[in-house]
Protein backbone atom coordinates (compact mmCIF):
# COMPACT_ATOMS: atom_id res chain seq x y z
CA UNK A 1 0.00 0.00 0.00
CA UNK A 2 1.06 3.59 -0.83
CA UNK A 3 0.53 6.94 1.12
CA UNK A 4 2.85 8.91 -1.67
CA UNK A 5 1.26 12.49 -2.54
CA UNK A 6 2.31 12.48 -6.23
CA UNK A 7 1.17 15.36 -8.48
CA UNK A 8 3.44 14.14 -11.12
CA UNK A 9 2.96 12.83 -14.54
CA UNK A 10 5.83 9.92 -14.63
CA UNK A 11 6.51 9.97 -18.81
CA UNK A 12 9.18 7.08 -18.56
CA UNK A 13 7.97 3.82 -20.46
CA UNK A 14 6.86 0.90 -18.93
CA UNK A 15 4.98 -2.24 -19.76
CA UNK A 16 3.58 -1.85 -23.56
CA UNK A 17 6.35 -1.10 -25.94
CA UNK A 18 6.64 1.99 -27.72
CA UNK A 19 3.89 4.25 -25.19
CA UNK A 20 4.78 6.61 -22.39
CA UNK A 21 4.34 6.25 -19.22
CA UNK A 22 0.74 6.93 -18.12
CA UNK A 23 -1.04 6.57 -14.99
CA UNK A 24 -4.96 5.58 -14.08
CA UNK A 25 -6.76 6.71 -10.53
CA UNK A 26 -9.57 4.86 -9.59
CA UNK A 27 -11.53 6.29 -7.08
CA UNK A 28 -13.20 3.59 -5.08
CA UNK A 29 -11.37 0.31 -4.04
CA UNK A 30 -14.59 -1.66 -4.26
CA UNK A 31 -15.06 -4.94 -7.24
CA UNK A 32 -15.80 -2.46 -9.59
CA UNK A 33 -12.36 -0.50 -8.80
CA UNK A 34 -10.69 -3.60 -8.50
CA UNK A 35 -11.68 -4.90 -11.56
CA UNK A 36 -10.92 -1.63 -13.58
CA UNK A 37 -7.58 -2.35 -12.64
CA UNK A 38 -7.24 -5.85 -13.35
CA UNK A 39 -8.82 -5.45 -16.78
CA UNK A 40 -6.43 -2.76 -17.92
CA UNK A 41 -3.31 -5.06 -17.03
CA UNK A 42 -4.84 -7.51 -19.00
CA UNK A 43 -5.48 -5.30 -22.01
CA UNK A 44 -1.93 -4.63 -21.77
CA UNK A 45 -1.92 -1.28 -20.29
CA UNK A 46 1.51 -0.41 -18.57
CA UNK A 47 1.19 2.74 -16.80
CA UNK A 48 0.72 3.90 -13.43
CA UNK A 49 -2.44 2.58 -11.67
CA UNK A 50 -3.54 3.92 -8.07
CA UNK A 51 -6.59 2.56 -6.68
CA UNK A 52 -7.92 5.46 -3.95
CA UNK A 53 -10.40 3.43 -1.20
CA UNK A 54 -12.50 5.46 1.71
CA UNK A 55 -12.21 1.97 3.99
CA UNK A 56 -9.38 0.93 5.71
CA UNK A 57 -9.99 -3.05 4.15
CA UNK A 58 -8.27 -3.96 0.91
CA UNK A 59 -11.20 -4.62 -1.79
CA UNK A 60 -13.91 -7.20 -0.79
CA UNK A 61 -17.26 -8.82 -2.17
CA UNK A 62 -19.90 -7.27 -1.01
CA UNK A 63 -22.92 -10.20 -1.08
CA UNK A 64 -21.10 -12.38 1.20
CA UNK A 65 -22.03 -9.47 3.50
CA UNK A 66 -25.98 -10.35 4.39
CA UNK A 67 -25.38 -14.17 4.04
CA UNK A 68 -22.05 -16.02 5.34
CA UNK A 69 -20.57 -12.84 7.07
CA UNK A 70 -24.00 -12.05 9.03
CA UNK A 71 -24.05 -15.70 10.03
CA UNK A 72 -21.03 -16.46 10.87
CA UNK A 73 -20.24 -18.80 8.22
CA UNK A 74 -17.48 -17.24 7.28
CA UNK A 75 -14.69 -15.17 8.80
CA UNK A 76 -14.14 -11.89 7.94
CA UNK A 77 -11.13 -12.47 5.75
CA UNK A 78 -13.04 -14.46 3.34
CA UNK A 79 -15.17 -11.60 1.56
CA UNK A 80 -11.36 -10.58 0.26
CA UNK A 81 -11.66 -10.49 -3.14
CA UNK A 82 -7.94 -11.13 -3.79
CA UNK A 83 -4.86 -12.45 -1.67
CA UNK A 84 -2.14 -9.59 -0.92
CA UNK A 85 0.35 -12.12 -3.25
CA UNK A 86 -2.35 -11.62 -5.95
CA UNK A 87 -3.08 -7.20 -5.28
CA UNK A 88 1.34 -6.90 -5.49
CA UNK A 89 1.30 -8.73 -8.49
CA UNK A 90 -1.25 -6.36 -10.13
CA UNK A 91 1.30 -4.25 -9.52
CA UNK A 92 -0.85 -0.87 -8.70
CA UNK A 93 -0.83 1.72 -6.07
CA UNK A 94 -3.89 0.94 -3.19
CA UNK A 95 -4.15 4.39 -0.95
CA UNK A 96 -7.16 3.08 1.78
CA UNK A 97 -8.72 5.12 4.48
CA UNK A 98 -7.87 8.61 2.71
CA UNK A 99 -11.42 9.42 0.68
CA UNK A 100 -11.63 11.50 -2.24
CA UNK A 101 -13.13 15.17 -1.49
CA UNK A 102 -12.94 16.79 -5.14
CA UNK A 103 -12.17 15.77 -8.06
CA UNK A 104 -11.18 18.44 -11.41
CA UNK A 105 -12.17 16.98 -14.37
CA UNK A 106 -10.20 19.88 -17.05
CA UNK A 107 -6.86 18.74 -14.77
CA UNK A 108 -7.84 15.14 -13.98
CA UNK A 109 -7.11 15.60 -10.76
CA UNK A 110 -8.32 13.37 -7.94
CA UNK A 111 -7.86 15.64 -3.99
CA UNK A 112 -8.04 13.06 -0.79
CA UNK A 113 -9.35 14.19 2.71
CA UNK A 114 -5.94 14.11 3.36
CA UNK A 115 -4.31 16.48 1.47
CA UNK A 116 -3.38 14.13 -1.28
CA UNK A 117 -3.55 15.65 -5.03
CA UNK A 118 -3.72 12.20 -7.54
CA UNK A 119 -2.80 13.64 -11.31
CA UNK A 120 -3.86 10.99 -14.06
CA UNK A 121 -4.44 10.68 -17.84
CA UNK A 122 -7.40 9.01 -17.34
CA UNK A 123 -10.13 8.82 -13.92
CA UNK A 124 -12.38 5.89 -13.25
CA UNK A 125 -14.80 6.66 -10.63
CA UNK A 126 -16.21 3.75 -9.10
CA UNK A 127 -17.57 4.80 -5.56
CA UNK A 128 -20.46 2.82 -5.37
CA UNK A 129 -23.28 4.48 -3.53
CA UNK A 130 -24.64 4.83 0.37
CA UNK A 131 -27.12 3.46 2.53
CA UNK A 132 -30.27 5.14 2.89
CA UNK A 133 -31.07 5.89 6.38
CA UNK A 134 -34.20 6.90 8.53
CA UNK A 135 -34.09 9.97 11.28
CA UNK A 136 -32.89 8.32 14.23
CA UNK A 137 -32.79 9.99 17.83
CA UNK A 138 -29.74 11.26 19.17
CA UNK A 139 -27.65 8.77 20.62
CA UNK A 140 -30.40 5.63 19.69
CA UNK A 141 -28.07 2.25 19.53
CA UNK A 142 -29.11 -0.84 18.25
CA UNK A 143 -30.13 0.78 14.44
CA UNK A 144 -28.23 -0.27 10.99
CA UNK A 145 -27.90 -0.67 7.88
CA UNK A 146 -25.55 -2.88 6.11
CA UNK A 147 -23.47 -1.52 2.77
CA UNK A 148 -19.83 -2.52 5.00
CA UNK A 149 -17.85 -5.35 6.15
CA UNK A 150 -17.58 -2.87 9.41
CA UNK A 151 -21.60 -2.68 9.32
CA UNK A 152 -21.72 -6.56 8.74
CA UNK A 153 -19.85 -7.41 11.63
CA UNK A 154 -21.13 -4.69 14.18
CA UNK A 155 -24.84 -5.93 13.26
CA UNK A 156 -23.86 -9.64 13.54
CA UNK A 157 -22.81 -8.66 17.46
CA UNK A 158 -25.77 -6.53 17.88
CA UNK A 159 -27.90 -9.75 16.53
CA UNK A 160 -26.26 -12.44 18.74
CA UNK A 161 -27.58 -10.82 21.95
CA UNK A 162 -31.36 -9.91 20.73
CA UNK A 163 -34.32 -11.88 20.35
CA UNK A 164 -36.00 -9.17 18.00
CA UNK A 165 -35.39 -8.25 14.84
CA UNK A 166 -37.07 -5.49 12.54
CA UNK A 167 -35.56 -5.12 9.37
CA UNK A 168 -37.40 -2.19 7.57
CA UNK A 169 -37.66 -2.85 3.23
CA UNK A 170 -39.03 -5.58 1.82
CA UNK A 171 -36.19 -5.71 -1.08
CA UNK A 172 -33.62 -8.05 -1.77
CA UNK A 173 -31.12 -6.77 0.78
CA UNK A 174 -33.69 -6.89 3.55
CA UNK A 175 -35.08 -10.08 2.78
CA UNK A 176 -31.69 -11.42 2.83
CA UNK A 177 -31.09 -10.01 6.26
CA UNK A 178 -34.01 -11.22 7.34
CA UNK A 179 -33.65 -14.86 6.07
CA UNK A 180 -30.14 -14.66 7.61
CA UNK A 181 -31.55 -13.65 11.41
CA UNK A 182 -34.40 -16.15 10.93
CA UNK A 183 -31.60 -18.95 11.08
CA UNK A 184 -29.77 -17.69 13.94
CA UNK A 185 -33.22 -18.51 16.04
CA UNK A 186 -33.77 -14.36 16.24
CA UNK A 187 -37.26 -13.08 15.85
CA UNK A 188 -37.57 -11.51 13.11
CA UNK A 189 -39.98 -9.38 11.45
CA UNK A 190 -39.90 -7.53 7.90
CA UNK A 191 -41.62 -4.25 7.45
CA UNK A 192 -42.40 -2.26 4.35
CA UNK A 193 -44.76 -0.32 1.66
CA UNK A 194 -45.07 -2.78 -0.42
CA UNK A 195 -47.34 -5.91 -0.28
CA UNK A 196 -44.86 -8.54 -0.86
CA UNK A 197 -41.48 -9.09 -0.71
CA UNK A 198 -39.07 -7.87 -3.64
CA UNK A 199 -42.35 -6.52 -5.06
CA UNK A 200 -40.62 -3.96 -6.84
CA UNK A 201 -37.39 -6.47 -8.25
CA UNK A 202 -39.86 -9.43 -9.18
CA UNK A 203 -43.23 -8.90 -9.16
CA UNK A 204 -46.65 -10.22 -7.95
CA UNK A 205 -46.34 -14.02 -9.19
CA UNK A 206 -42.36 -14.82 -7.41
CA UNK A 207 -43.09 -11.61 -4.37
CA UNK A 208 -46.24 -14.06 -3.86
CA UNK A 209 -43.59 -16.83 -3.61
CA UNK A 210 -41.14 -15.34 -1.08
CA UNK A 211 -44.08 -13.99 1.00
CA UNK A 212 -44.79 -17.77 1.62
CA UNK A 213 -41.42 -19.12 2.00
CA UNK A 214 -40.71 -16.55 4.73
CA UNK A 215 -43.72 -16.90 6.54
CA UNK A 216 -43.21 -20.96 6.47
CA UNK A 217 -39.50 -19.81 7.93
CA UNK A 218 -40.80 -18.09 10.65
CA UNK A 219 -40.92 -14.38 9.84
CA UNK A 220 -43.29 -12.22 10.05
CA UNK A 221 -44.63 -9.85 7.65
CA UNK A 222 -46.10 -6.16 8.13
CA UNK A 223 -46.07 -5.05 4.77
CA UNK A 224 -48.29 -2.96 2.81
CA UNK A 225 -47.90 0.12 5.76
CA UNK A 226 -44.84 2.70 5.42
CA UNK A 227 -43.09 3.04 8.47
CA UNK A 228 -42.52 7.13 9.95
CA UNK A 229 -40.02 6.49 12.73
CA UNK A 230 -38.49 4.88 14.87
CA UNK A 231 -38.75 4.62 19.23
CA UNK A 232 -36.68 4.48 22.05
CA UNK A 233 -37.49 3.58 25.82
CA UNK A 234 -38.21 7.30 27.72
CA UNK A 235 -34.63 8.71 28.68
CA UNK A 236 -32.64 5.80 27.68
CA UNK A 237 -30.67 5.10 24.23
CA UNK A 238 -31.66 2.16 22.94
CA UNK A 239 -34.09 1.69 20.10
CA UNK A 240 -37.52 -0.18 21.53
CA UNK A 241 -39.37 -0.18 18.09
CA UNK A 242 -40.55 0.79 14.77
CA UNK A 243 -43.66 2.64 14.19
CA UNK A 244 -45.58 1.94 11.27
CA UNK A 245 -47.85 4.69 9.14
CA UNK A 246 -51.39 2.95 11.44
CA UNK A 247 -49.69 4.09 14.89
CA UNK A 248 -48.72 0.60 15.90
CA UNK A 249 -45.46 -0.10 16.94
CA UNK A 250 -43.68 -3.37 16.13
CA UNK A 251 -41.30 -4.21 19.21
CA UNK A 252 -37.78 -4.75 18.41
CA UNK A 253 -34.45 -5.26 20.39
CA UNK A 254 -32.44 -4.40 17.18
CA UNK A 255 -33.63 -2.67 13.86
CA UNK A 256 -31.74 -2.56 10.57
CA UNK A 257 -32.20 -0.13 7.98
CA UNK A 258 -32.60 -1.68 3.96
CA UNK A 259 -34.38 1.35 2.08
CA UNK A 260 -31.94 1.31 -0.57
CA UNK A 261 -29.28 3.36 -1.24
CA UNK A 262 -27.59 6.65 -3.32
CA UNK A 263 -24.89 6.93 -5.41
CA UNK A 264 -22.06 8.15 -3.83
CA UNK A 265 -21.67 11.46 -5.58
CA UNK A 266 -21.43 14.03 -2.79
CA UNK A 267 -17.58 14.16 -3.71
CA UNK A 268 -18.15 15.69 -6.79
CA UNK A 269 -20.41 19.01 -6.09
CA UNK A 270 -18.72 21.79 -7.68
CA UNK A 271 -16.93 19.57 -10.49
CA UNK A 272 -18.93 20.42 -13.51
CA UNK A 273 -20.18 16.64 -14.03
CA UNK A 274 -23.67 16.04 -14.66
CA UNK A 275 -24.64 14.52 -11.55
CA UNK A 276 -28.54 12.83 -11.55
CA UNK A 277 -29.12 9.63 -9.98
CA UNK A 278 -25.26 8.61 -10.55
CA UNK A 279 -22.55 9.99 -12.75
CA UNK A 280 -24.42 10.31 -16.45
CA UNK A 281 -22.15 9.06 -18.64
CA UNK A 282 -22.35 8.89 -22.65
CA UNK A 283 -22.58 4.47 -24.08
CA UNK A 284 -18.68 4.47 -23.18
CA UNK A 285 -19.15 5.53 -19.65
CA UNK A 286 -17.93 8.33 -20.25
CA UNK A 287 -18.40 11.38 -17.75
CA UNK A 288 -16.10 13.77 -19.55
CA UNK A 289 -13.00 13.65 -21.49
CA UNK A 290 -10.73 11.13 -19.24
CA UNK A 291 -13.44 10.72 -17.09
CA UNK A 292 -15.67 7.55 -16.56
CA UNK A 293 -17.76 6.17 -14.16
CA UNK A 294 -18.36 2.39 -12.97
CA UNK A 295 -20.73 0.15 -11.23
CA UNK A 296 -23.46 1.46 -9.10
CA UNK A 297 -22.66 5.34 -9.14
CA UNK A 298 -22.66 5.01 -12.92
CA UNK A 299 -25.53 5.84 -15.25
CA UNK A 300 -24.86 5.47 -18.45
CA UNK A 301 -26.53 5.27 -22.14
CA UNK A 302 -27.62 2.11 -23.17
CA UNK A 303 -27.74 2.00 -26.54
CA UNK A 304 -30.11 -1.11 -27.52
CA UNK A 305 -32.72 0.15 -24.47
CA UNK A 306 -32.26 3.73 -25.78
CA UNK A 307 -31.83 5.21 -22.36
CA UNK A 308 -30.06 6.05 -19.44
CA UNK A 309 -29.79 3.14 -16.88
CA UNK A 310 -27.90 2.41 -13.53
CA UNK A 311 -27.72 -1.00 -12.07
CA UNK A 312 -26.78 -2.02 -8.71
CA UNK A 313 -25.58 -5.43 -9.34
CA UNK A 314 -22.28 -7.56 -8.00
CA UNK A 315 -21.97 -8.72 -12.35
CA UNK A 316 -22.26 -5.25 -13.54
CA UNK A 317 -19.59 -3.70 -11.21
CA UNK A 318 -17.22 -6.62 -13.39
CA UNK A 319 -19.05 -6.26 -16.58
CA UNK A 320 -18.48 -2.38 -16.76
CA UNK A 321 -15.08 -2.49 -15.10
CA UNK A 322 -13.88 -4.28 -18.35
CA UNK A 323 -15.65 -1.73 -21.08
CA UNK A 324 -14.10 0.80 -19.24
CA UNK A 325 -10.72 -0.57 -18.92
CA UNK A 326 -11.00 -1.40 -22.85
CA UNK A 327 -12.14 2.11 -23.58
CA UNK A 328 -9.45 3.57 -21.94
CA UNK A 329 -6.84 1.19 -23.62
CA UNK A 330 -8.19 2.31 -26.93
CA UNK A 331 -11.31 0.29 -27.68
CA UNK A 332 -14.42 1.88 -29.14
CA UNK A 333 -17.35 -0.28 -27.98
CA UNK A 334 -21.02 0.67 -26.60
CA UNK A 335 -21.41 -0.95 -23.23
CA UNK A 336 -24.87 -2.87 -23.65
CA UNK A 337 -24.88 -5.49 -21.26
CA UNK A 338 -27.77 -7.85 -20.00
CA UNK A 339 -28.37 -7.43 -16.42
CA UNK A 340 -27.96 -10.42 -14.27
CA UNK A 341 -28.71 -10.52 -10.41
CA UNK A 342 -29.07 -13.38 -8.19
CA UNK A 343 -30.43 -13.70 -4.40
CA UNK A 344 -30.15 -16.65 -1.88
CA UNK A 345 -32.44 -16.35 0.77
CA UNK A 346 -33.36 -19.88 2.54
CA UNK A 347 -33.20 -22.01 0.76
CA UNK A 348 -33.82 -20.69 -2.42
CA UNK A 349 -30.96 -19.35 -5.28
CA UNK A 350 -33.22 -16.79 -7.50
CA UNK A 351 -31.59 -15.72 -10.56
CA UNK A 352 -32.42 -13.09 -13.20
CA UNK A 353 -31.45 -12.16 -16.39
CA UNK A 354 -32.85 -8.74 -18.04
CA UNK A 355 -35.59 -6.27 -16.40
CA UNK A 356 -38.85 -7.63 -14.67
CA UNK A 357 -41.25 -4.77 -15.36
CA UNK A 358 -43.66 -5.58 -12.36
CA UNK A 359 -46.74 -5.47 -15.04
CA UNK A 360 -45.44 -8.01 -17.23
CA UNK A 361 -46.78 -10.60 -18.65
CA UNK A 362 -45.80 -14.12 -16.76
CA UNK A 363 -45.16 -17.67 -18.23
CA UNK A 364 -43.65 -20.51 -16.47
CA UNK A 365 -41.35 -22.06 -19.32
CA UNK A 366 -39.62 -25.12 -17.16
CA UNK A 367 -40.35 -26.92 -13.57
CA UNK A 368 -43.22 -26.04 -11.41
CA UNK A 369 -44.35 -23.63 -9.19
CA UNK A 370 -45.95 -25.45 -6.32
CA UNK A 371 -42.47 -27.69 -6.67
CA UNK A 372 -40.41 -24.07 -6.18
CA UNK A 373 -38.23 -24.90 -8.97
CA UNK A 374 -38.82 -23.08 -12.02
CA UNK A 375 -37.96 -20.59 -14.78
CA UNK A 376 -40.25 -17.29 -15.45
CA UNK A 377 -40.06 -15.68 -18.77
CA UNK A 378 -41.47 -12.10 -18.43
CA UNK A 379 -42.81 -10.10 -21.41
CA UNK A 380 -43.31 -6.25 -22.07
CA UNK A 381 -45.32 -5.13 -25.47
CA UNK A 382 -44.42 -8.80 -26.29
CA UNK A 383 -41.07 -8.79 -26.00
CA UNK A 384 -38.82 -11.24 -23.82
CA UNK A 385 -37.13 -8.60 -21.45
CA UNK A 386 -36.06 -10.92 -18.35
CA UNK A 387 -35.90 -14.45 -17.05
CA UNK A 388 -36.07 -15.55 -13.52
CA UNK A 389 -35.21 -18.70 -12.21
CA UNK A 390 -35.77 -20.38 -9.25
CA UNK A 391 -33.44 -22.81 -8.08
CA UNK A 392 -33.29 -23.84 -11.59
CA UNK A 393 -29.60 -22.10 -12.43
CA UNK A 394 -28.54 -24.25 -15.27
CA UNK A 395 -31.86 -23.82 -17.12
CA UNK A 396 -32.36 -19.95 -16.44
CA UNK A 397 -28.75 -19.36 -17.67
CA UNK A 398 -29.60 -21.05 -20.99
CA UNK A 399 -32.88 -19.45 -21.47
CA UNK A 400 -30.70 -16.09 -20.82
CA UNK A 401 -30.49 -15.90 -24.63
CA UNK A 402 -34.21 -14.96 -25.61
CA UNK A 403 -33.35 -11.77 -23.65
CA UNK A 404 -30.30 -11.36 -25.47
CA UNK A 405 -32.33 -11.92 -28.82
CA UNK A 406 -34.98 -9.45 -27.55
CA UNK A 407 -32.34 -7.03 -26.75
CA UNK A 408 -30.68 -7.51 -29.95
CA UNK A 409 -34.33 -6.76 -32.07
CA UNK A 410 -34.06 -3.03 -33.74
CA UNK A 411 -37.05 -1.81 -31.22
CA UNK A 412 -35.97 -0.86 -27.30
CA UNK A 413 -37.66 -2.68 -25.15
CA UNK A 414 -40.19 -0.43 -22.59
CA UNK A 415 -38.07 -0.36 -19.25
CA UNK A 416 -37.00 1.15 -16.14
CA UNK A 417 -34.23 3.75 -16.58
CA UNK A 418 -33.03 2.07 -13.36
CA UNK A 419 -32.94 -1.00 -11.42
CA UNK A 420 -31.32 -2.00 -8.09
CA UNK A 421 -30.17 -5.49 -6.56
CA UNK A 422 -28.95 -4.28 -3.65
CA UNK A 423 -25.05 -6.12 -3.15
CA UNK A 424 -25.68 -8.12 -6.20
Amino acid sequence: MTTENDTRTDTSPRGVPGTARTRVVIVGASASGLATAEALRRKGYGGRITVLGDEPHAPYDRPPLSKQILSGAWEPSRAALRTEEVLSALDAEFVLGDPAVALDPAGRTVRTESGRVLRADSVVIATGVRARVLPVPDNLSGVHVLRTLDHALTLREDLLGCSRLVVVGEGVLGCEIAATARTLGVEVTLAGPLAAPMALQVGPLVSGLLAELHRERGVRLRLGEGVVGLVGEDGGRRVTGVRLGTGEVLPADVVVVAIGATPATEWLAGSGLRLDNGVVCDARCRAAEGIYAVGDVARWHHERLGRLIRLENRTNATEQAAAVAGVICGEDRPYVPVPYFWTDQFDAKLQVHGFLPADADVEVVEGDLAARRFVARYRSDGRVTGVLGWNMPKQTRLRRQDVVAALAAPAPAPEPTSTSASLH
